[in-house]
């Protein structure tokens, strides 16, 4: 068995898009995955599986089953922990520290093009199949979010500091989260 993080994009943001996490671990159970778990309401969901899941796979059957059309990062407990060890040293700060996860890689063009003075004091800095955002004012009133969406031209979905590690720590433990979500 290997343990797979998805991380679905849009949900239960705003009000729009509303899934239970309950019904969601039902859901990935019902499509064949193990011992899944959730992380609080916005699509955090950990889970094993003997095969290797896709992430268009899950997508659909979530539109089939929810209407709702999202798009999924899937990620392994050891790329998490490479996210983890990869922060820039310019972003050490965890307060207001965020990182977007890619569903694929955006073009190196388009990441050649981004202009990394426009939100000063709002730093990024993409790596791989992630990209790193310090926005010490929180990501509410924060343009950037909005910005790298549509220049890198890739579905992003963006996860605090804290959030990460929690995902991090859930995914290399077969235990359930001590903090529960509500649903």
């Amino acid at each position: 068995m290997s343990t797979y993080v998805a991380l679905l994009r849009g949900v239960n943001v705003a009000g729009n898009n509303k899934l239970p996490m309950a019904d969601l671990r039902a859901h990935f159970e019902t499509l064949g995955f193990d011992n899944v778990r959730t992380l609080i309401q916005s699509g955090n969901v950990v889970f094993e599986t003997p095969h290797t899941p896709t992430s268009q796979k899950i997508e659909t059957s979530i539109e089939d089953r929810f209407a709702i059309t999202t798009s999924i990062a899937l990620r392994t407990p050891n790329e998490l922990q490479r996210v983890v060890a990869q922060v820039p040293a310019t972003m050490t700060e965890v307060g207001g520290l965020y990182v977007g996860f890619f569903t694929t890689r955006p073009a190196s063009v388009d990441v050649v093009h981004l202009d990394h003075e426009r939100f000063l004091p709002e730093q990024f800095s993409v790596s791989g199949h992630e990209i790193y955002m310090h926005l010490p004012d929180g990501m509410g009133q924060s343009k950037l979010p909005d910005y790298l969406n549509r220049r890198l031209k890739v579905p992003i979905t963006f996860r605090n500091w804290n959030t990460v590690n929690r995902m991090l720590a859930i995914s290399m433990s077969s235990e359930p989260d001590p903090l529960p979500d509500v649903s």
